[in-house]
C-alpha cells in the first residue's frame, strides 16, 4: 500500500512534463517580477511563489485523479 502511494506521488512529478513546465514558468515569472519591480518585497514574492507552486501542484493532482476515475 505504501509502495503504491509513493509510486503515485513520484509519478506526479516524473511522468508529467506539464507539471514541470508550469513550475519552471511560474518560478521564472516570479523571478522576472523581482527584476522588473524591485520594490516588491521578498516576503510578498516568496508568498506568491509558494501559493503559485501549491496551486499548480493541486491542479495537477486534480487532473491526475480525474483521469484515474
Amino acid at each position: 500500500m505504501l509502495r503504491a502511494i509513493l509510486h503515485e506521488i513520484i509519478g506526479l512529478f516524473v511522468d508529467d512534463g506539464a507539471l514541470a513546465l508550469a513550475l519552471v514558468l511560474w518560478c521564472g515569472a516570479v523571478g522576472a517580477t523581482h527584476r522588473v519591480a524591485p520594490a516588491v518585497s521578498m516576503p510578498v514574492l516568496g508568498a506568491a511563489l509558494l501559493a503559485g507552486c501549491a496551486a499548480i501542484l493541486l491542479g495537477n493532482i486534480r487532473r491526475h485523479a480525474s483521469r484515474r476515475g
